[in-house]
């Protein structure tokens, strides 16, 4: 359990809770949790840590680009002195064909942003609670239809297994429209990348949140464009807040709604 310590009590808020038809079932308290103050700042830094946590880092062999034997000519050749061949063509230098880099990169290099681990779960909490902003979720750039934010489904979401399916429930909950947004905003890359496995850029949609990580419906839901389905321990800034910037519209089932509560607990001196 991570305890957050805020100067002032906070107001606990209800949300609907949905059926598979749409229809509401009932109100269900949101942990306190989702009425913390927002930090986008904290948020910026642990998603920087996340993202550059799975870089690897690189180097450059020492003999790259020196593998060659040449020697400038001196002057009254009008040629550059740099380094070259008996047939005239240069080497070694930076500024050459085939010659080495001036500033290669290096192992030593710390590409890793570390955060402290209370600054982490700061930026967590403060990213769930960003998930109830319905101002912070509409700048994103979702569409939804619904009022209260996140949305609250009963526990028989997990159970489903067919994408087709799980297509006619996020339509009666009025979350649809934004996996049509992130489908005609698909696009190909404009770069080299198209060609090293990232060919395609696909806008980020609504995320599932479900109680484990092995219901049938983390399968249905990979195959809708944008749509992630993740469980409740391996939440994290990446999926709550993609790129740094927090708000992301998310559908959670009221198991996972709890134990979010069991996961923080909000004290006030």
């Amino acid at each position: 359990m991570r305890v957050l310590v805020l100067p002032e009590k906070i107001s606990q808020k209800k949300v609907p809770l949905y059926s598979l038809d749409g229809k509401q079932v009932g109100e269900i308290p949101l942990p306190p949790v989702f009425s913390i103050p927002i930090r986008k700042d904290v948020i910026r830094r642990a998603f920087l840590s996340a993202l550059t946590a799975r870089l690897q880092p690189k180097g450059r062999d020492e003999l790259a680009g020196k593998r060659r034997v040449g020697e400038s000519w001196g002057i009254n050749y009008s040629v550059a002195r740099v380094p070259r061949l008996d047939n005239g063509r240069a080497v070694l230098a930076p500024h050459v064909r085939g010659g080495r880099l001036a500033f290669p990169p290096t192992t030593e290099r710390r590409v890793h942003e570390r955060v402290n681990k209370k600054e982490k779960a700061l930026a967590l909490a403060s990213a769930l609670a960003a998930t109830a902003r319905v101002e912070l979720v509409k700048q994103r750039g979702h569409r939804f239809f619904a009022k209260d934010l996140p949305v609250v489904v009963v526990d028989d979401l997990e159970a489903l297994s067919e994408t087709s399916t799980l297509k006619k429930v996020l339509q009666t909950l009025g979350v649809w429209d934004d996996v049509v947004r992130a489908q005609e905003g698909t696009r190909v890359r404009a770069g080299r990348g198209k060609m090293r496995g990232r060919r395609y850029k696909k806008p980020k949609s609504l995320l599932v949140v479900v109680s484990s990580g092995k219901c049938p419906l983390v399968k249905a839901a990979r195959a809708l464009p944008g749509v992630e389905a993740v469980s409740v321990d391996l939440l994290s800034v990446l999926h709550l807040a993609p790129g740094g910037h927090p708000g992301r519209l998310m559908v959670i089932t009221a198991s996972a709604l709890g134990r979010i509560g069991e996961k923080f607990e909000v004290v006030t001196p």
